[in-house]
């Protein structure tokens, strides 16, 4: 009995013991603040690109020059911001339906390809399709 009651009270490996149970959930924590930080980052560059896409077509004229003035930013700027892989974007562009006033640039990006989704699977992830519409009005009236 005597060795029952001196085994309950020795404290030696309870270190090891605590680190054992805690660090599956940190490094969970862990790897779910580096892929929601690689997404965050993925879709604030994609909100970026929709909206200087969208006061570059400020400059022109009429709808056929703002179409021509964004596609050339899309296809010269998106490979340069962070994250984004302009061959899995889509793009919209043109008068907002409804309001010939206002024109929209509507970016889709398809983020299957970030490395986040390789990650342990109990760990909840976003939508592989991020979506940003940028809206301005038409210069020039």
């Amino acid at each position: 009995m005597r060795i029952l009651f001196g085994w309950l009270r020795d404290t030696r490996g309870t270190a090891a013991i605590e680190f054992a149970i805690l660090t599956p959930v940190f490094l969970l924590m862990l790897t779910g603040m580096l892929a929601y930080g690689i997404y965050f980052g993925a879709a604030h560059s994609l909100q970026q690109l929709s909206a200087d896409a969208a006061r570059t077509a400020i400059a022109g004229l009429n709808t056929a020059e703002r179409n021509r003035l964004v596609g050339a930013f899309l296809a010269d700027n998106a490979g340069s911001y962070a994250l984004i892989d302009p061959s899995r974007l889509k793009v919209t562009i043109g008068d907002k339906p409804g309001d010939s006033d206002l024109y929209r640039v509507t970016l889709v990006y398809d983020a299957s390809q970030l490395p986040i989704w390789n990650l342990y699977p109990p760990l909840p992830l976003p939508s592989q399709t991020i979506t940003y519409s940028s809206t301005i009005r038409r210069g020039g009236i």
